[in-house]
């Protein structure tokens, strides 16, 4: 069973997951959401729907299997109100919980917007803070994937200016530790091929441009190829991602949010997923926002959630494959 919170109710996200219940899911999926919201939301697609619920067995068409979390306030589509923000993160916590305690195997979150968290008085950068906090983990890595490109992140929602701080010899090891180990746990990949991306224009051009290649990420790099990890770099960001550098790799290593998230998204929108490695448990999200314009006019792509859906069930098989086979 996967846990899938909407997100931002006022987004596209109910939209999304009323959309795919017509046809069903292919893996069993509890909606950790308002059930009104989710019939409201159909109704106004046109779209039929049954709340069950949230019994672990899978649902026919035109139904949703539903752990219920109340709303605030009602809802109008495309219309923000922060007396729903806690609402959102609510709905993020009891999925957690959910995952910690194993009645679901994976979470799939829907886009939230942090915007409206923050107006309500809550302090909120993003899933993956949100969710390192929730399970205790002292550190986790973003990464988002498409077919055919994996791009995981150094640092993730930062001003640029502290971007060069927030980069040591401590947290880069950190970061390529749990890229490597999750690649080979979740994605089956025996022996990772990563490339890392320089922070500086030329990956500082012999010191020329910055010296945080010389300091802090090369010798990183030599300490863990001395482990025996497969890691090419620091390469210049501008010709690492293409096709001569990326044949053979299972991930790149960006060391900013903007450096490597528009290169995958303009490979992969709407076929890619945000994927939070260093976790105790399996998250994948959406690659895109609320699209609060399109919210109930029956115009969202769904395309982007399926990969999700299908991507944590297939990393929650594989994660399940090899705890039989240590266990065994």
């Amino acid at each position: 069973m996967l846990a899938l919170t909407p997100g931002e109710p006022a987004g596209i996200g109910p939209d999304l997951v009323v959309t795919l219940a017509q046809r069903g899911f292919d893996a069993g999926v509890i909606a950790v959401a308002d059930p009104q919201l989710l019939l409201e939301r159909a109704r106004a697609l046109g779209l039929p729907l049954d709340i069950l619920p949230p019994d672990p067995l899978p649902a026919p068409p035109r139904t949703l299997r539903v752990l219920p979390v109340a709303l605030a306030r009602p809802v109008v589509p495309g219309t923000l109100d922060k007396a729903n923000a806690p609402y959102v993160l609510a709905t993020l916590q009891a999925a957690v919980s959910a995952c910690m305690e194993r009645r679901v195997a994976a979470l799939v979150t829907g886009p939230v917007h942090k915007g409206i968290i923050n107006d309500a008085g809550v302090p909120f950068s993003g899933h993956t803070e949100f969710l390192a906090a929730a399970t205790g983990t002292p550190r986790v890595v973003m990464m988002l994937a498409t077919p055919g490109l994996r791009v995981a992140l150094a640092t993730t929602h930062l001003p640029l200016r502290d971007v060069s701080d927030h980069i040591t010899a401590q947290s880069l090891e950190q970061v390529l530790r749990i890229l490597h180990r999750d690649l080979r746990r979740h994605f089956g990949i025996r022996d990772p091929r990563v490339l890392v991306a320089g922070l500086n224009p030329h990956a500082g051009e012999g010191g020329h441009l910055g010296r945080e290649e010389i300091d802090v990420i090369i010798p990183c790099l030599q300490r863990l190829r001395a482990e025996g990890m497969t890691l090419i770099g620091p390469l210049p960001a501008d010709t690492l991602f293409t096709p001569h550098h990326l044949e053979g790799a299972d991930a790149v290593l960006a060391m900013y949010h903007d450096q490597g998230l528009p290169v995958l998204k303009y490979k992969g929108f709407g076929q890619a997923v945000n994927i939070t490695l260093g976790l105790p448990i399996i998250r994948t999200s959406v690659d895109h926002g609320t699209a609060l314009d399109l919210a109930g006019t029956g115009k969202a792509d769904t395309g982007s959630l399926q990969f999700a859906l299908q991507t944590a069930h297939d990393m929650a098989t594989r994660s399940a494959a090899l705890h039989a086979a240590e266990r065994g």
